[in-house]
């Protein structure tokens, strides 16, 4: 597999340095990628990054995952408005350990195979590494001149905040890793975001001048949304890969949702599918899209690539509930976790559980709840076959609400017309 024109058709290379196409098909070559630990988790602003490493690992290349925990204690200035918050030891070991837990889900880390995955962590390298010795032995090589050029420093110097001298040195350190697994590990290439261009670019370039060596790099683009939106931003927050954080549900409903657009270039950048398979799945998409064939198809392989084929199931089977009407024993069948999942962000509304218990008389229970004006919208609605308790279509032979009706023994799910829900908290 030639790894830059598989990588070009999906539309992952933006920016390439001469020579690296020649490098990486003369032979296995060790490469790298850094990864910021300022959360336990990835986010899927991630996602782009593991899968060079992994398509790097499919083509038979040796990938190095670099997680950043001295880099991440100053915090990458590139394109950002404010410094960031600096982490302590405690906590970035923390994230450290969670990433590296991720990180092994991707990448076959086997050290029996000849292009094993490894993790490594700049923190061993700088941890002894004194400030003199660092300005002696590195800072000598690159000139203020040569930082002050980089697209990334010029913005945050033109800026209201400016720039700390710890941001400054953050390109000088990044460099220094290169270098470093360069010597140590001969990693000849070093690949990441269009924004870190100039970070990767001083590392080539402190190879060349301290070492002599000559070393190779290219970024991909960064996601952006059709619409000028934040990729990866909900109003919750980021879309986490730790499915604590974000669940399988909401990280498979995170593709769905995803405009034509987006879609047709997500299905390149976040899946390993074929390209006859993707150009197929377009056309096909193209003549008939409004069955999202394209969405659901992304959600199908970044949701098993991410959790798992369960995960995947369960989130198109708890999809189902709110579009569909037999779904009834599903609803029944959910744990609270993953009740409170599926129905996030439907309205709710609490009840005493002791009158649910005695018996709540039906008509007073959807006007008590206003979910109805007024009892008599509520009659007039039940006698039209409107309102469903727990997916299930309520007739005139239901009077009352009691326990028989609470989902995990303390929630009901009422249906209004097909397309109004309400979740019934008892407290």
């Amino acid at each position: 597999m030639n790894l830059i024109e598989e990588l070009k058709w999906r539309g992952l290379i933006q920016d390439i340095m001469p020579g690296t196409e020649e490098q990486l098909n003369k032979e296995m070559t060790s490469a790298y990628i850094g990864f910021d630990p300022t959360a336990d988790s990835l986010h899927i602003g991630s996602l782009v990054p593991i899968l060079l490493l992994v398509h790097l690992q499919r083509a038979g290349h040796k990938p190095y995952a670099l997680v950043g925990g001295a880099t991440g204690m100053i915090g990458d200035p590139s394109f950002k408005s404010e410094e960031r918050k600096l982490l302590s030891e405690e906590v970035l070991q923390h994230n450290l350990n969670g990433i590296k837990k991720q990180l092994s889900r991707f990448l076959d880390f086997d050290t029996t195979k000849t292009n094993a995955a490894v993790m490594v962590n700049n923190y061993d390298w700088f941890k002894d590494f004194s400030f003199l010795n660092f300005i002696r032995d590195v800072g000598k090589h690159i000139t203020v001149n040569y930082m002050m050029s980089k697209d990334s420093v010029k913005k945050r110097l033109e800026g209201d905040n400016g720039m700390s001298f710890t941001e400054f040195t953050y390109q000088l350190i990044q460099g220094y890793d290169f270098y470093w697994l360069y010597k140590n590990k001969n990693c000849k290439l070093q690949m990441g975001g269009s924004d870190q261009w100039g970070n990767i670019v001083t590392g080539t370039e402190l190879i060349r001048r301290k070492a002599g060596g000559e070393a190779f790099a290219f970024t991909c683009p960064l996601v952006k949304k059709s619409d000028g939106g934040k990729f990866g931003k909900t109003e919750k927050g980021n879309i986490w890969l730790d499915a604590n954080k974000t669940s399988p549900y909401q990280f498979y409903q995170f593709w769905l949702n995803s405009g034509d657009e987006d879609a047709k270039r997500w299905i390149s950048f976040f899946t390993l599918l074929p390209k006859n398979e993707i150009d197929s799945l377009i056309t096909e998409h193209e003549t008939a899209p409004h069955l999202r064939l394209l969405q659901k198809r992304l959600a199908q392989e970044v949701t098993t690539f991410v959790h798992s084929k369960d995960d995947y199931e369960f989130a198109v089977k708890a999809s189902e509930i709110l579009f569909s009407n037999d779904t009834a024993e599903i609803l029944q069948s959910l744990t609270e976790t993953q009740l409170l999942q599926v129905l996030d962000g439907v309205p709710a509304v609490e009840v005493s559980k002791q009158q649910i218990e005695a018996g709540y008389d039906l008509i007073s229970f959807l006007s008590d709840t206003k979910i109805f004006p007024s009892k008599g919208e509520a009659k007039k609605m039940l006698q039209g076959g409107g309102v469903s308790i727990n997916k299930i279509k309520i007739d005139g032979n239901k009077l009352t609400i009691n326990n028989t009706d609470l989902l995990q023994g303390k929630y009901i799910l009422v249906q209004k017309g097909k397309k109004n829900y309400y979740l019934i908290k008892t407290n």
